[in-house]
């Protein structure tokens, strides 16, 4: 998951800076001009365009979310697929984001939906996978709260009367 979204952060960023200018924004879907654009702008802070000051912080920020991410994910039973992903979802997003500071001095934002701050598919993959997380941790801790189902084969096996 991780792979994939990484590969998706970095070919979707690729693009539109092989083909906009800097401020630069198309319209894909003309019917909804007024909602989405894509459009290309930087970005030295965090997601969304926030403490724009702080970039290189946030270089090590994500170093050691990346890496906790990495010996965590290890520890994750193969069965928990759901938080499997979410951990990918955000390994993925922090990578993709890592790249571009690293390779750039800034990030690549390209989603603009009016409406909120411009971003990209390593942001989304970000919130997304802490949603992911967030009901993962719920599902489990609703499973541990609820009373054991009885058995119905560890009976004694008589019937009562």
């Amino acid at each position: 998951m991780a792979l994939v979204t990484l590969a998706l952060d970095q070919f979707t960023k690729w693009l539109v800076v092989t083909n906009l200018e800097l401020g630069e924004s198309v319209y894909p879907l003309p019917a909804l001009s007024r909602l989405f654009s894509i459009t290309y702008v930087t970005n030295t802070g965090a997601a969304f365009g926030l403490l724009k000051e702080a970039g290189v912080v946030f270089v090590f920020v994500a170093i050691l979310v990346i890496t906790i991410i990495v010996l965590y994910v290890r520890r994750v039973p193969a069965d928990q697929q759901l938080v499997r992903i979410a951990l990918g979802l955000q390994l993925g997003g922090a990578l993709g984001n890592l790249i571009d500071r690293l390779r750039l001095g800034h990030v690549v934002d390209f989603i603009d939906l009016k409406f909120w701050p411009v971003f990209n598919v390593a942001d989304s993959a970000i919130v997304i996978g802490v949603a992911l997380l967030a009901i993962a941790f719920w599902r489990q801790e609703r499973a541990a709260a609820r009373p054991p189902e009885p058995n119905p084969s560890s009976g004694s096996g008589q019937f009562p009367g």
